[in-house]
């Protein structure tokens, strides 16, 4: 999904609530894995940082949206590391050979991200869905995440009982607009058309407000709604929609870039050495407590 847009994955309250003490300063032992991981970027022929095709020469420009949400960001400051994707991006990064003060960030729109045409970034990462029909118009890295759709509805509701995704067919349910949640909504055949938002903080508006039954976002950040942006609402259930597919976040690039392999190799070494695995259990832990509906 986009801008709040997962194993069935969750955000408990009690983490959302510490988010903000961060990160433990690192050890000697990851200021030696960052110098070995530096010196096997150099040694890596055309991935070695002096190799790459960068948008600016030896820094590595990397863009989300803003804000960004927790529990993918923290602060809304994707620099300070802290937040899955914060966390993720940096150990690209640093698979990659740069260091951390060779990083920049930039502020690019969820839904202008994947759009066709030039990048004024290296990658972007944003709970970006790899979708067939996006990889027309750019590239993807292989997947660092994959994820579940959840429907938020008020405690009150009709709804906050229901059992099965049929029972969602009466009801009016909205998403954010380019997201793969609003998709998802699409795929349920209900009566009404979805409703669409700009993003996922307008669109929790809308069902405090009682202009929506429920809204769909992925689950990891329904969590993170309910927790901290919502009162009196529950998450419903959690389901996958693409023929039992997981929805699956990629890094996004400019199609057909030069850098795309160099990035693949990184989240590969990062997916084999259990560094996202790690990632996830800090910022994403696991949680079997939403119902599945089918």
């Amino acid at each position: 999904m986009g801008t709040m847009k997962r194993s069935l994955l969750a955000v408990p309250l009690a983490l959302m609530l510490s988010v903000a003490a961060g990160c433990a300063p690192s050890d000697d032992s990851d200021d030696a894995k960052a110098s070995e991981s530096t010196a096997s970027a150099s040694a890596g022929g055309e991935c070695a940082v002096d190799q790459l095709p960068l948008t600016t020469s030896g820094k590595l420009t990397i863009a989300t949206d803003d804000p960004a949400f927790e529990p993918w960001f923290t602060d809304n400051d994707p620099s300070n590391g802290e937040g899955f994707e914060s966390a993720v991006a940096y150990a690209v990064a640093e698979e990659m050979g740069f260091t951390r003060d060779q990083v920049t960030w930039t502020k690019v729109p969820f839904n202008v991200s994947y759009q066709p045409g030039k990048k004024a970034f290296d990658f972007d990462i944003n709970q970006i869905s790899i979708t067939t029909e996006r990889q027309k118009a750019v590239d993807f890295s292989k997947p660092y995440y994959s994820a579940a759709q959840a429907i938020i509805v008020r405690e009150d509701s009709e709804f906050a009982d229901a059992s099965s995704l049929a029972d969602f067919r009466t009801a009016s349910l909205g998403a954010q607009i380019g997201t793969t949640s609003l998709k998802a909504i699409e795929s349920l055949e209900t009566e009404d058309a979805p409703l669409v938002y700009d993003d996922t903080t307008k669109a929790a508006l809308a069902l405090a407000n009682g202009q929506v039954d429920g809204i769909v976002a992925d689950l990891p950040s329904a969590f993170y709604l309910v927790a901290a942006e919502l009162e009196d609402a529950t998450i419903a259930g959690q389901f996958e929609f693409d023929g039992g597919e997981p929805e699956q976040f990629g890094l996004l690039l400019q199609k057909d870039s030069e850098l795309t392999p160099c990035v693949d190799q990184a989240v590969t070494a990062l997916t084999e050495d259990g560094t996202l695995a790690d990632l996830e259990e800090k910022w994403l832990s696991a949680s079997q407590d939403v119902p599945v509906l089918k």
